[in-house]
């Protein structure tokens, strides 16, 4: 399996991440494996079952007198051959009121080093950002101050220009209502560009574009709501969408307290088209305040990088792995309230 691994990364170096993302589909096939809750069609346990590396977390702020003293919320990792790319959110209160953006490359998905002493757009708010590549540009979307989303465009990924709020509109063509629109996620396929995003938390909207210009919601209420279980009855938001042998997945994060006060857990839903989505009977995957999750396409299959409130990886674990069930997959406490 490591032989094909590494054949892989020879053969996905240098493209698009779907393409790549597909390419570790068709060589790891363990990532097809039943899944003992009964979701083993719908949900391969290859990425349903988590044990954390054991050196945890493997990328930190950078502390006091840092601009980047806390890292907080999404960030993204893409793999281009051996090169793996983290943009992430850096603050520090004592400095500025800003979140802004910083970068860390690795060789290894594992050691991490800044790429830059200063956040890569010092006069902007850019947090709870999503990274694509798409025919040699990388595209991102971010919350920009107000959790109002954003759009920013680079050609190396460090130099980041065309800062602009994101225009969303109803299915009637209005401009959605005011208020907060964040956690923005993109997918793109067939000539169509897909916007994920969420209103307070409290659903997970989808509008399509053709050019990223002007977005249209597909409907005017959520494509995946809350509840009705307890886990995530009270907050949601997408990180990710990944497509495994033609269906759709989104890993999102969700909240079990009305107050937020409690963890943000990591969870799991499917898709044949992008609308209609089935949450995973097992969600959460991932016990513990370990948010904005994201699946990186890898040797052993899939990675599981949390971001929030640091960056800490965590691997595919066996059917009879007997990881500490408080930080991987620890069963859902169904009758949370």
């Amino acid at each position: 399996m490591r032989q094909a691994g590494e054949t892989l990364g020879l053969i996905c170096a240098g493209w698009d991440i779907s393409v790549a993302i597909l390419c570790a589909i068709l060589w790891c096939p363990d990532i097809v494996s039943a899944d003992p809750t009964g979701d083993a069609i719908d949900f391969p346990s290859g990425i349903t079952r988590w044990k954390p590396y054991s050196e945890n977390p493997v990328f930190v702020g950078g502390g006091t007198g840092a601009w980047d003293e806390r890292i907080r919320e999404r960030g993204t990792i893409l793999r281009e051959g051996d090169t793996w790319h983290f943009w992430y959110t850096g603050y520090n209160l004592s400095q500025s009121d800003l979140r802004r953006l910083g970068y860390a490359t690795s060789k290894d998905g594992i050691h991490w080093q800044r790429q830059s002493k200063k956040p890569l757009v010092p006069d902007e708010w850019v947090e709870d950002m999503h990274v694509v590549k798409h025919d040699g540009q990388y595209i991102m979307v971010a919350e920009g101050r107000g959790d109002l989303a954003h759009m920013l465009t680079s050609k190396d990924g460090i130099h980041w220009s065309g800062y602009r709020k994101l225009d969303v509109r109803k299915t009637t063509g209005e401009p959605i209502s005011a208020g907060p629109y964040g956690t923005p996620t993109l997918w793109y396929e067939n000539g169509l560009w897909y916007l994920f995003y969420e209103r307070g938390d409290r659903g997970v909207w989808l509008a399509t574009s053709a050019d990223r210009k002007v977005w249209t919601n597909v409907q005017d209420d959520p494509v995946i709501s809350l509840g009705p279980a307890a886990y995530d009855r009270y907050a949601i938001a997408v990180n990710q969408i990944i497509k495994i042998n033609n269906r759709y997945y989104a890993l999102y994060h969700a909240n079990a307290d009305p107050r937020w006060r409690g963890d943000w857990r990591m969870c799991l839903a499917v898709s044949d088209d992008l609308v209609r989505w089935k949450k995973y009977s097992g969600n959460p995957i991932l016990e513990g305040d370990y948010s904005s999750g994201q699946l990186v396409p890898c040797h052993e299959g899939y990675r599981l990088y949390t971001p929030h409130p640091q960056l800490r990886v965590f691997f595919p674990a066996p059917l009879n792995d007997s990881t500490n069930p408080s930080e991987s997959v620890r069963p859902v406490e169904k009758d949370i309230e």
